[in-house]
């Protein structure tokens, strides 16, 4: 449909319904219709994930899980298998991939398809319904979906679809679809957020869009501005190709090829670190890591290997290392050694969400704003950096290997 000109955006949204706990269910199947909790076992870990059941108590993701059991004595508590949960959120990857014109891989459980133009051969909503259909046929999973005109309007009408169903919300009924709604709808509005607008005596979204922008402004800087045009169900915010970054490395050349393995497992930390932190930085998560290493006769071999969707050194640095042992086998120098992060997706990181504690999640908090504030190597991890001994070790052994120079004496 042409419009002053312009094409009509159709965007379609699809999250997989309590993901962790539906792919939990397909593996048992005394599971369904009892309150399920994911996450860490002990009381100082938190909730990963909750089913429907165990919401109606008032259990909800990121609550500190003694809390949970507290709320929810009968909730049946599961450690989780990231690794699994990959797996089946591969899968669905793979399903959207061969039926899709453009997607986005938003988060582990979470993807957006640009439609637009569609209608005039198809028509969206029965190509979205059909794709739906087909993802629950193959992986058992349910799965909710919304189609708009916009990234934002989609992802809200998935949430009013759930649990399990579909929601389209054509151009002409966003504002009264959008009006009634709570302000905590807005993908942008997070907790603190929320709790400042409803102050204001702000609490659903007609209200909140009747607010002048210039106010929302001064009270939010450019955040506010966001929130305002959301608010009135506008967004232009492109689907991202899942391949636009593909991966994410870095490498290292030495001046003097090497065997100091002290050396290189503390460069292969160090380096983990500086790139798992520009992951940080962007919101993404990697499910594959490769570690690559060049022998001093240019001889080059990498070694990768699947993950659980992370971004954290932590985790991270224990495969690189792992994956350097594995490869370096020839005992030769060593040139140069690479690691790239691959299998990207936009999402926020959980750390190892079953043995996640409130003070790791704080400690990486911290590290990660002294880096943004005073630089990437205002924190480092003491494994990826020498002692003051290792140094002068390296320096003196570095000044042993300089040949003596004789002094020219005048006659």
């Amino acid at each position: 449909m042409f419009i002053t000109g312009k094409i009509e955006r159709s965007i379609l949204h699809l999250d997989l319904d309590t993901f962790f706990v539906s792919v939990e269910r397909l593996k048992n199947g005394r599971l369904i219709g009892k309150p399920v909790i994911i996450g860490g076992m002990s009381d100082r870990g938190v909730v990963s994930s909750c089913s429907y059941e165990a919401r109606k108590y008032g259990v909800s993701s990121a609550m500190p899980m003694k809390l949970a059991r507290n709320m929810c004595p009968d909730a049946i508590i599961i450690r989780g298998d990231m690794e699994l949960y990959s797996n089946y959120s591969n899968i669905v990857t793979d399903i959207i991939a061969e039926r899709s014109p453009l997607y986005e891989k938003a988060s582990v459980d979470e993807h957006y398809i640009d439609l637009t133009g569609m209608d005039r051969f198809y028509g969206c909503y029965k190509w979205s319904h059909e794709l739906r259909q087909y993802i629950i046929k193959e992986t058992g999973l349910p799965i909710s979906i919304g189609l708009s005109v916009n990234k934002t309007v989609s992802k809200i009408a998935t949430g009013e679809a759930k649990p399990n169903g579909e929601r389209e919300v054509q151009k002409e009924v966003v504002l009264p679809f959008l009006d009634p709604l709570s302000i905590i709808k807005i993908p942008m509005i997070g907790t603190r957020t929320y709790h400042i607008l409803r102050s204001m005596g702000i609490a659903t979204i007609c209200t909140l869009r009747s607010i002048p922008a210039e106010m929302l402004e001064k009270l939010m800087g450019k955040n506010g501005i966001e929130i305002w045009k959301k608010a009135n169900g506008i967004d232009s915010t492109p689907v991202f190709s899942y391949s636009e970054q593909k991966s994410i490395s870095t490498e290292h050349t030495f001046d003097k090829d090497t065997t100091d393995m002290t050396r290189l497992n503390q460069l292969l930390v160090s380096m983990v670190e500086k790139i798992a932190f520009e992951l940080r930085k962007q919101e993404k998560l990697t499910s594959c890591i490769t570690v690559k290493i060049r022998y001093s006769n240019f001889d080059t071999h990498t070694l990768q290997k699947r993950i659980p969707y992370t971004s954290f050194d932590h985790v991270l640095a224990e495969a690189a290392k792992e994956l350097f042992s594995r490869l370096y086998q020839r005992r030769m120098l060593i040139r140069l050694i690479g690691v790239r992060f691959s299998h990207m997706v936009r999402g926020v990181q959980q750390l190892d969400i079953f043995d996640d504690t409130p003070e790791k999640v704080n400690l990486y908090l911290a590290m990660d704003r002294l880096r943004k504030r005073f630089g990437r190597d205002a924190v480092r991890r003491a494994s990826g950096v020498m002692t003051i001994n290792e140094r002068e070790e390296r320096a003196l052994k570095q000044l042993e290997n300089v040949p003596l120079r004789r002094c020219a004496v005048a006659p």
